[in-house]
């Protein structure tokens, strides 16, 4: 059911409003996790997953038809996205058992996060580390403790004292920056 407080979150997320982006991923995220938590059965792909499908739609929110339903909208472009994590992970999969090497698929699920991990993965270490700080101080930390320390989203939350949503859309912007500036050199 659409409401016009949902539609005006819209309009002012597609004109680049932080506070409607908020709003509305915190009003959805249970939904699109839960969801993709469904299908993969794996709380770390899913939670990826569903940052990833969040960004898509915000950066196609000017193509949503208010004819329809936002969640639903939402949830479709979470399925299409997971459907071609799975194709491309397959994919590697199959060049991997072309070449004599035998991997299962369970294992690129865990081990491929997504592809800015495996471009860090392929970039030199220091060149990396050198970029992180360069980063500001608020994302070199969080980067920091999720992918340094391995702390969980829920220790992240504890320390800094913000929802889980909020160091979720935080660590994906840090993601996010640290992939550009990688891809700049």
């Amino acid at each position: 059911m659409k409401s016009s407080h949902e539609i005006e979150l819209i309009k002012k997320a597609i004109n680049h409003d932080q506070n409607a982006y908020n709003v509305l991923f915190d009003k959805y995220w249970n939904n699109i996790f839960s969801f993709l938590f469904q299908r993969t059965n794996n709380k770390n792909l899913a939670e990826e997953l569903a940052i990833e499908s969040f960004s898509k739609a915000f950066d196609q929110l000017d193509r949503f038809d208010e004819k329809y339903s936002f969640k639903s909208w939402l949830i479709t472009i979470a399925k299409n996205h997971h459907i071609d994590r799975y194709r491309k992970i397959k994919n590697l999969s199959e060049n991997f058992q072309d070449s004599s090497l035998s991997y299962s698929n369970e294992f690129f699920l865990n081990e491929i996060q997504n592809p800015e991990e495996l471009m860090i993965a392929n970039q030199n270490l220091d060149q990396i580390l050198e970029h992180i700080k360069s980063m500001k101080k608020e994302f070199r930390n969080l980067i920091k403790m999720r992918y340094f320390e391995d702390m969980s989203i829920k220790e992240m939350e504890t320390i800094l004292n913000q929802s889980q949503n909020t160091i979720r859309v935080k660590l994906f912007r840090a993601k996010k920056m640290l992939a550009n500036l990688l891809k700049g050199e």
